[in-house]
């Protein structure tokens, strides 16, 4: 039995794959997957090129469907492709293939851990991680020019997960990404900001490069 892509819990390969995980897979991961995918070809160029491999699904994911007409929207609006999209159900494939799991909210978070497959250090919501890096001092992590994007998204990742004890929230909610299903565009876009805003530091802390001007 080939071991999957990824490393997650079945060891080390030349990929570093990163799963957004949150309700449905129509509205907030589908937004999250593609505005990192297009944060990392702006800086990388190709993202594949440096082994990163970004992928959603959602807990109550509506298997084959489409992203909601809202979410492709705010996409366009920051020059994202929404093309090619099909909504997925989490399942523990998905857990296991991955390196790195953000999720929407604290319950999606809690949801994932509860499936096994040793993901509590490599599961965060979003925004915790966001505030998680923004701790940590790039100089202490892997040059990507020498040992490459993989391995310094592995040590991002052990980082976080080292300080997640020590660097609270000051709020529960300060770690949530609300659903904007079924709301008007006004408050997809809003959603769409919150979540780029919180990708930038990300996608700088992974990549070791700062957003192009």
């Amino acid at each position: 039995m080939t071991a999957p892509e990824g490393r997650g819990i079945a060891g080390q390969t030349d990929t570093f794959r990163i799963l957004h995980v949150s309700t449905g897979n129509v509205c907030r991961s589908p937004i999250t997957e593609r505005l990192t995918r297009h944060a990392l070809v702006d800086r990388l160029g190709d993202p594949l090129s440096g082994g990163l491999i970004v992928e959603s699904a959602g807990t109550w994911g509506h298997e084959g469907a489409p992203m909601e007409a809202n979410a492709e929207v705010v996409l366009a609006d920051f020059g994202a492709d929404a093309t090619g999209f099909v909504g997925r159900e989490l399942l523990d494939e998905h857990v296991i293939r991955a390196d790195l799991v953000l999720t929407a909210t604290r319950d999606h978070r809690a949801q994932v851990i509860s499936m096994g497959h040793s993901a509590g250090l490599r599961t965060f919501t979003l925004k915790e991680f966001t505030r998680l890096v923004r701790a940590i001092d790039p100089a202490t992590l892997p040059d990507p020019r020498d040992e490459g994007v993989v391995e310094r998204a592995r040590a991002l990742v052990r980082a976080a997960a080292a300080l997640r004890g020590w660097l609270l929230a000051p709020t529960a909610e300060a770690d949530e990404v609300y659903d904007p299903y079924g709301a008007p565009i006004t408050f997809f876009r809003s959603i769409g900001d919150e979540i780029n805003q919180a990708l930038d530091p990300v996608v700088t802390a992974l990549t070791g490069v700062q957003t192009p001007h």
